[in-house]
């Protein structure tokens, strides 16, 4: 991606922070184009620091780091990776819940340590098959996740987004809570921001119960974080998967030291093939508008530009 970039393009980096370099300033009007991802974003000044900005190019799906009606209110076009992470995403989800129930990281210590020899078998794990299964944002990743789910392991598919979804013939709920308590798993996979913030709050856990299991490849900021650890130590959640958190890369130490708790470090799209897509459109978003003023892959908020 970057080599491509850099044959195109004269590019700038600026790291992720508040307000422009210093050596940047004398060319902040020269930029037409940002390349950016999901989590660092454009902050307010930075998109405010350059007078003749175009277009925002984001790596990702999620976009919650940039204002996109702020963009768009400046004629900002405002892009990102949707359709081409589905599949990788919803196999992080699957691989969660097949670590949390099968106790895989337990399992490869017990054995590492040499306790099989010791001690013998390991105790029974549990299955995801004919789970019950809730999907908590039933966007495009979403639905991939249910469908290989269902297909899969002959799980029992339940949603809570914010309108039913009847062309699914799945069964929905209006609100999380009322999915949580529904379910065997509940699997987060809504955008992230402020209308979504702390959205898994406690009633939402001690509805799923001590024999639920949360996973979360969507956002850090959509589960109460303090809440799923008091809820996991009291034993009033049963287990978690998780791939992003609230203040990551910081992880409280609290969820390191519990066992019925796998942590991955934010990989979600994270393969070799996935994420050269994801540049790849990058690319074809700033080149489609360099050509034709128009994107491939706009946000909702920016279609109408």
């Amino acid at each position: 991606m970057l080599d491509r970039m850099n044959a195109l393009y004269t590019v700038h980096r600026i790291a992720p922070q508040d307000s422009l370099p210093a050596d940047l300033e004398g060319v902040a009007d020269r930029i037409v184009a940002v390349a950016t991802n999901g989590h660092d974003g454009v902050p307010d000044a930075v998109m405010d620091a350059l007078p003749n900005l175009k277009i925002i190019a984001c790596y990702g799906v999620g976009y919650d780091a940039i204002d996109a009606a702020r963009a768009a209110a400046r004629g900002i076009i405002v892009t990102h990776t949707p359709d081409v992470l589905n599949k990788e995403v919803a196999n992080t989800a699957i691989m969660l819940m097949l670590a949390v129930s099968r106790r895989l990281v337990t399992l490869d210590a017990y054995v590492r340590s040499g306790a099989w020899a010791r001690e013998g078998a390991a105790p029974l794990t549990r299955t995801i098959e004919g789970a019950t299964v809730g999907i908590l944002g039933m966007g495009r990743i979403g639905e991939t996740i249910a469908k290989k789910l269902e297909a899969g392991f002959g799980a029992s598919i339940e949603y809570c987004a914010r309108t039913p979804k009847e062309h699914l013939g799945w069964t929905y709920h209006a609100t999380p809570k009322d999915l949580a308590a529904a379910v065997d798993i509940l699997v987060v996979i809504t955008p992230g921001g402020p209308d979504t913030r702390h959205l898994v709050d406690r009633t939402v856990m001690d509805a799923l119960g001590p024999e639920g299991m949360l996973v979360n490849v969507a956002r850090g900021s959509v589960v109460d974080e303090e809440a799923m650890i008091a809820a996991l130590t009291d034993g009033r959640l049963g287990s978690a998967g998780l791939d992003v958190f609230e203040a990551e890369p910081v992880v409280p130490p609290e969820l390191c030291g519990l066992s019925n708790v796998v942590l991955t470090p934010h990989v979600g799209s994270a393969t070799v093939e996935t994420r050269q897509a994801m540049g790849d459109l990058v690319l074809d978003n700033l080149e489609a508008f360099a050509k034709t003023g128009r994107a491939v892959t706009p946000v909702p908020e920016c279609k109408a530009l």
